[in-house]
């Protein structure tokens, strides 16, 4: 199909009708800016368990059954001496009250030294017995040095030092589990939860003799929300930047700010759009937009070029802008189709907070193409600029070309060849180092905080002071119906749980089996050789109903039992090491007839989850992209080269960044992902201009060589200054309290410059290289209108 005709005919009715469609334009950015104020932050815990993963059905299938993974647990921790004083305990039973009152927390799930569900079980006379930790009759008032003495000696026997009570008995713990939902159906509002905790908790019961410590989902949301405020504060610095860079490349105040207007004007018809919808913004998403903003500027940029070089040739502002709207709408569409495309992709992954982020990018994506490709050039044909500033321009123009003329050197065949080789390499290289990078999170705590943040300092402090780790691994023994006297269930998991206990990364092992042994020796007056899982199936089935009571180790009729594997951390190696101990395992000892292996529950078996969907999903995806692309550049320049001149490039310049992301222990996870297919996106921005202008001009008979002389003169000035403007506005990410927004940071400021040099050098070489290869045989094929 020739596009010509369409893109002259569409340029004609489009300046024809400007003050109408500006004015529509004008009049639907103002509708959208009302629906744009009213878009709140929205976390949700359930939107980051894939859909559908084997795991994630065991997970959601016994949770009523289990331990929560959306758990909260709050530490108090006294400055000095113990918490066995009548102070110390008061404030516990004040905090523990203050945390089962919450909104959105299971009651009955509620654990402290002062809640009903701790049990100590202790041998009597009268045989085995279950009694509370802190008898009901106990209150706060009543408390004296006995009662106290005999709370710390329960607390002792019952084995909940370690567990509730810290190791150096100067902190205890409170567990509580968070609904998603409440009684009404609302779903949990994380970030004013996370005020919530603050004010009731934390402000209320911490002082200088008493630290209260948080960690959980539900607070690592919060403060990845409050850290997350800076984003729009180093946004604003990169705009700054910018709104500097752009001045000194056009000296219009007017060609300065209609790029930034343009890219923000799609910013808000994005807000809007996801507002009408029913979306809200994932603080784990919140760069996302202010990046396709950048590529809006990115745009931007190029039709500024476009339009200052116009005038620069003596052309009126009207001409020149039409001159930019048909000579970049094809590879300007093409570019933001690309990106498009792209951020459609991350469908394939089932996770719904990547969903949602797709939706979310891809709508500003889809708007830049109306409001940088169309409205931009549109809204610039109403200026006007005098004699002294065409000729300014014309000056700056000379200069700027001397520098790309020396970088065009590249284009010469010796140099091409070399350049070509030497990407190669670099292509082979970076894609060996970066084999094994990691699926998943590197770090301890929450890696979207730096490790001096409050939530990984409280998580340092409770994961050193506890022995229960605080990432659990649940595994389930899945047996028929009535199984509650089916010994070879627990005999098996007690090997297993045993085996376990020695696995790198596992903390400790609690179990049904473990329970077994433990209410076996106690109702045989604590005999060391009755610690044992019972043999005899009637006995087997009255101590199952009773562990039963407890949740976590069983269900009613015992088709459920489970094994829980508490880990030093949720690092992705840890949790990949330990399942691989887990199956090799139940490789080597096979399950009981009908019993069936169910992985894997806790919040670690979610992240493992979250990580193999992550890491089958990946290459799949980048294939996708990388599909879209080819399709793409072949359906409108209809030339195989096309293809492989800006597929190459692109391909070297992605696993630079995953050797990046691998050298600077950045993991591969639901938050980083969706970055680096916007640094591919920009990266086809880049290609998809220059080689556009090199079609044009084989297509008008030059020599490779000249056309890529030529094709680099034009875009070359406006593509670095770009990447260099873009890269140094995410720099000063680095700066930020948001660890998250300073890896990012890093990250895209190294692939804008990456894409930058891929462009300048491997572009250019590989196109004279296949035109070596391939010569022509007949007259290249153009799809812009412009000849000249």
């Amino acid at each position: 199909m020739n596009l010509k005709p369409l893109v002259s005919k569409l340029e004609l009715w489009l300046f024809s009708h400007r003050l109408p469609l500006l004015s529509v334009l004008v009049v639907f950015t103002l509708v959208m800016g009302v629906f744009a104020a009213q878009l709140r932050m929205e976390a949700g815990f359930e939107k980051q368990i894939p859909v559908g993963h084997e795991y994630t059905k065991t997970f959601l299938e016994y949770r009523k059954d289990l331990p929560g993974a959306n758990r909260l647990t709050i530490v108090m921790r006294v400055q000095n001496g113990t918490i066995w004083n009548k102070d110390a305990l008061t404030r516990l039973y004040n905090v523990t009250q203050a945390v089962t009152f919450l909104p959105n927390v299971d009651r009955l799930g509620v654990q402290s030294l002062w809640t009903p569900n701790t049990f100590v079980n202790e041998i009597t006379e009268d045989g085995f017995r279950a009694a509370q930790l802190i008898p009901g009759t106990v209150v706060p008032a009543s408390l004296d040095a006995k009662t106290i003495a005999d709370i710390q000696r329960s607390a002792a026997q019952g084995g909940f030092v370690g567990v509730l009570v810290s190791k150096d008995q100067k902190a205890a713990m409170i567990t509580a589990e968070l609904n998603e939902t409440d009684a009404q159906g609302h779903h949990l509002d994380y970030i004013s939860y996370n005020r919530i905790l603050e004010q009731k908790i934390r402000k209320q019961f911490e002082d200088k003799n008493v630290q209260i410590q948080i960690i959980g989902f539900a607070k690592q949301v919060g403060d990845i929300a409050e850290g997350g405020k800076s984003v729009v504060e180093f946004f604003g610095l990169a705009i700054l930047l910018t709104v500097l860079a752009l001045y000194w490349y056009c000296h219009s105040w007017r060609f300065t700010f209609l790029p930034v207007l343009c890219s923000f004007t799609s910013l808000v018809w994005q807000f809007g759009t996801l507002r009408i919808i029913g979306y809200g913004l994932d603080p784990l998403a919140v760069l996302v937009p202010f990046l396709v903003f950048a590529i809006g500027v990115s745009h931007g940029v190029q039709q500024i070029n476009f339009i200052v070089r116009g005038l620069a040739q003596g052309k009126t502002t009207e001409r020149a802008a039409r001159d930019s709207f048909t000579g970049l709408l094809i590879p300007g569409t093409l570019a933001l189709v690309t990106a498009l495309l792209s951020f459609i992709t991350l469908l394939v992954i089932p996770i719904p907070m990547i969903r949602e982020l797709a939706i979310t990018a891809s709508l500003g994506v889809g708007y830049k193409i109306v409001t940088n490709l169309v409205m931009l050039p549109l809204a610039a044909s109403y200026f006007r600029f005098d004699k002294a500033y065409a000729e300014k321009a014309l000056r700056k123009r000379e200069a700027r070309t001397r520098i790309i003329r020396a970088i065009s050197v590249v284009a010469e065949w010796r140099n091409a060849v070399a350049i070509t080789v030497i990407a190669c390499i670099v292509l082979g290289t970076t894609a060996w180092a970066s084999r094994d990078r990691i699926v998943g999170t590197l770090q301890p705590g929450a890696p979207e905080l730096r490790p001096d943040a409050r939530f990984n300092q409280d998580a340092v402090s409770i994961a050193k002071n506890f022995d229960m780790g605080l990432d659990w691994l649940t595994v389930i023994y899945q047996s028929p119906p009535d199984s509650c006297g089916r010994v070879g269930v627990a005999t098996h998991m007690d090997g297993f749980a045993s085996s376990m206990k020695s696995v790198p990364g596992v903390v400790s092992v609690d179990s049904f089996s473990s329970q077994l042994r433990n209410y076996s020796q106690g109702y045989n007056e604590g005999y060391p050789k009755m610690d044992v899982v019972p043999i005899d199936p009637t006995n087997y089935a009255a101590l199952a109903t009773e562990i039963g009571r407890n949740k976590g180790y069983n269900n009613k009729d015992c088709s459920m039992t489970a094994a829980h594997l508490y880990l030093t951390d949720h690092k992705a190696v840890t949790i990949k090491n330990v399942l691989k101990a887990v199956r090799a395992y139940f490789d080597a000892n096979p399950l009981p007839h009908g019993v069936v292996l169910r992985l894997a529950a806790g919040n670690a078996g979610v992240l493992a989850a979250t990580n193999d969907v992550l890491e089958k999903s990946e290459l799949p995806m980048m294939l996708y992209v990388y599909a879209a692309i080819i399709a793409l550049v072949l359906c409108v320049y209809r030339d195989f080269r096309a293809a492989i001149a800006c597929c190459f490039p692109l391909t070297v310049g992605t696993f630079i960044g995953y050797w990046f992301m691998k050298e600077f222990e950045i993991g591969l996870t639901v938050a980083t992902l969706p970055v680096m297919v916007l640094a591919v996106g920009i990266g086809v921005d880049y290609a998809l201009y220059i080689y556009n202008r090199l079609q044009m001009h084989l297509a008008d008979g030059d020599t490779i060589r000249t056309a890529m002389n030529r094709a680099l003169e034009f875009e070359g000035i406006a593509t670095i200054f770009t990447a260099l403007t873009l890269a140094i506005g995410v720099a000063t990410w680095s700066f930020s309290a948001l660890k998250f927004q300073a890896d990012m940071g890093k990250l895209l400021a190294f692939m804008f410059i990456v894409n930058l040099v891929m462009a300048f050098t491997a572009l250019p070489a590989l196109a004279v290289v296949l035109e070596r290869l391939f010569p022509r045989t007949k007259k290249a094929y153009s799809p812009s209108i412009l000849t000249h």
